[in-house]
């Protein structure tokens, strides 16, 4: 097999050779003598057949499907299935729990999961000082003219509210709020008009600061700051993409996006002065957050609490953030960062019960042997992410993909920046998807029960947009210039 066979003999990227070996000295003082070599099955003193290692671990992950298909929380699930593989392989309770504490204790130690609380409370003050009413009304002034308008400019306003929020659920929570009421009472129909807020509000996960590129490095062990930069041109290609298509769907599907001609459009004109007092507060924290990390004055998470406390500054400034704002700002965040955390926590113990039965380098070398092109695996990954994505969230999925998929694909010589590209676009594909498509059920939540919108109608509108999406994971695939033309 070569250097690329060997590349996956041994364990997940997610394991520390440290760890590993101090879980094999643990089960050398507890007596174990149960191999976890793929293929090879340990017999008890009776002589009756153990499972392999590459057995439990398969075992698991359908054990792990099926308990997240009953409504288990997927930490939990994860959890639970990690302790108990590696109870069953070594049959040894003690090692199992060892396990449980190594994994609690080393999986958020480290300064860079910082950058999770700074970056969420950075995006939520964002959404509630304004500023995204601010980007829409410039946006707005600039695409009155052109048929589908309104349309152009909530995909600009979300592209540019991207920039500093990295929220696909703020964004889509900000844009229902605002640009929907505009497209409804201007005659756009009830789908287009929210379809168009759910498909652009996965642009706070392409273009960055995005919250999905910094779950990415942590898990994989690449730049943040790399990965930031890879996201930008994919993410303003995807923003350029919505544009032609909403244009497009305006002049052949007018039935779909219907909207008043141009000359009714009745907006108020904004001059010079206005336009730059909204837009230069957002221009001055893109330029804080995204120039300190490129220009090497900041960390990513550095970036993150500076980019807070501008937030912060700006809100106050603009008398947008009171008191009873600010705590519920706080509360969320804690709230959200809690629920990564321990998301992050149960892919570690995940990733380690998977290199301890051996299955990325049994699942590496049956790749190899098998002749798989590096494309067709890249390939799977990206359906399996896409089809996960109708029944769970976009953490959820790559922390239960990625443990799996990255060392084979690591192995065989795969640009994992690039990869983090191509798997953030197969994973925000499914924010769109029924039957889960998160970012559709917090557009009917934010519309409330009063609302005429049925989440039928969310899901048809954003299908285009899913479909613009696939799009652009086919030219992102076919050319990864495109993701790594910047670096």
């Amino acid at each position: 097999m070569g250097q690329a066979g060997a590349a996956f003999h041994g364990q997940s990227r997610l394991l520390p050779d440290t760890d590993m070996a101090a879980l094999r000295a643990d089960e050398h003082r507890h007596g174990g003598d149960h191999p976890a070599i793929p293929g090879e099955l340990a017999r008890g003193a009776q002589g009756r057949r153990r499972m392999s290692g590459v057995e439990i671990a398969l075992g698991s992950v359908a054990l792990m499907l099926v308990l997240i298909y009953a409504g288990l929380h997927v930490a939990i699930a994860l959890i639970l299935v990690s302790f108990i593989g590696v109870w069953v392989l070594k049959d040894n309770f003690d090692l199992a729990a060892n396990m449980l504490v190594v994994a609690f204790k080393d999986s958020i130690t480290d300064q860079l999961f910082g950058v999770v609380p700074l970056f969420v409370l950075m995006g939520l003050v964002v959404s509630i000082s304004g500023m995204g009413r601010d980007t829409f009304d410039v946006a707005q002034q600039a695409f009155r003219r052109i048929r589908g308008g309104l349309g152009v400019a909530t995909v600009a306003a979300n592209a540019v509210f991207a920039a500093i929020t990295g929220i696909s659920i703020a964004s889509a929570a900000v844009f229902t709020k605002v640009a929907v009421p505009q497209m409804r009472a201007r005659g756009y129909t009830p789908e287009f008009s929210v379809g168009v807020v759910a498909g652009s509000s996965v642009l706070g996960m392409l273009i960055p600061p995005s919250l999905l590129f910094i779950l990415y490095g942590i898990l994989t062990e690449q730049s943040v700051g790399s990965l930031f930069i890879a996201g930008v041109l994919p993410g303003l290609l995807l923003a350029v993409t919505y544009s032609i298509g909403i244009v497009a769907m305006a002049h052949l599907k007018p039935g779909f996006v219907g909207g008043q001609a141009a000359q009714e459009f009745d907006a108020p004109h904004m001059g010079w002065g206005e336009i730059a007092a909204k837009l230069l507060p957002i221009a001055a924290l893109v330029a804080l957050v995204l120039g300190g990390i490129y220009g090497g004055l900041f960390t990513p998470t550095e970036a993150g609490g500076a980019g807070a406390a501008g937030a912060l500054i700006i809100a106050i400034v603009k008398r947008r953030l009171s008191w009873r704002d600010f705590w519920q700002v706080l509360v969320q965040t804690g709230h959200t960062t809690a629920s990564i955390c321990f998301l992050i926590i149960g892919a570690s113990l995940y990733s380690r019960m998977l290199a301890f039965t051996g299955m990325p380098g049994w699942l590496g070398r049956t790749v190899l042997e098998a002749g798989f092109s590096t494309e067709g695996v890249v390939l799977a990954m990206v359906v399996v992410m896409v089809l996960l994505g109708t029944i769970l969230d976009s953490s959820s999925i790559m922390l239960l993909v990625l443990p799996i998929a990255v060392p084979i694909l690591n192995g065989l010589g795969v640009d994992l920046i690039w990869l983090g590209v191509i798997a953030i676009l197969a994973v925000e594909i499914g924010l769109l998807t029924p039957p889960f498509g998160i970012a559709v059920y917090v557009i009917k939540s934010t519309l409330g029960p009063e609302s005429d919108i049925t989440l039928g109608q969310i899901f048809r509108g954003a299908a285009p947009f899913a479909l613009m999406m696939l799009f652009v994971l086919a030219l992102v695939f076919a050319f990864p210039a495109i993701a790594t033309a910047l670096l």
